[in-house]
């Protein structure tokens, strides 16, 4: 009876897209999942994560004024992506996708 459990636990491919740009994760996830989608495989997703905020304060000048201060946000848009039982033709594709300068994709089995 083990055997026919694990047989029937879809296998899934989990995509985390991640980029300081919206538009070029956007852009990415619709080459992803068109990618995908000629293989005929099923695709959940894209689901937008919370944005990670980072701030920094920095001083204007070296050791005077000190109330003078700037202040910069670096902000990370990440997107979640299933393919569900994926082949290895897709995986294949996926792998050797061109994606844009700036966006990092991590695939993981699950």
């Amino acid at each position: 009876m083990a055997k026919k459990k694990e047989a029937e636990v879809p296998q899934k491919l989990r995509l985390r897209i991640k980029s300081y740009d919206h538009k070029l994760v956007d852009v990415s996830v619709r080459q992803i999942i068109e990618t995908a989608e000629r293989s005929d495989a099923k695709v959940v997703g894209p689901v937008p994560l919370p944005t990670e905020i980072r701030k920094f304060t920095v001083n204007r000048s070296t050791f005077v004024k000190k109330n003078a201060r700037e202040q910069f946000e670096l902000r990370v848009h990440k997107r979640v992506l299933d393919i569900l039982n994926p082949s290895a033709k897709i995986i294949e594709s996926l792998s050797n996708l061109n994606l844009p300068a700036g966006v990092e994709a991590e695939i993981k089995m699950t």
